[in-house]
């Protein structure tokens, strides 16, 4: 099944070649999770701090076991530092 990969900021760097935008097409397993996708693009879990999947907030307890089905977007981001003070 064909998902989508959005990887934000400094995640970036594990997409692999080919990538626009932030962004590839990968071919997966039917009833792969975020952390496979994860696994497969080399990227730790603990990277990513806020995933979401078509725009929905997937807790970390869950990334191992949330399906992901045909034509899923998933997006992450790493934890996010800075600011005032």
């Amino acid at each position: 099944m064909r998902v989508t990969v959005k990887l934000y900021a400094l995640l970036g760097r594990y997409l692999p070649p080919g990538s626009e935008d932030n962004q590839i097409s990968l071919t997966v397993d039917s009833g792969s999770t975020p952390e496979d996708i994860f696994a497969k693009l080399n990227l730790p879990p603990q990277h990513c701090h806020l995933v979401l999947v078509n725009g929905v907030y997937v807790p970390p307890g869950q990334r191992a076991f949330y399906s992901l089905k045909e034509n899923d977007a998933l997006a992450a981001w790493p934890p996010i530092g800075g600011g005032l003070g």
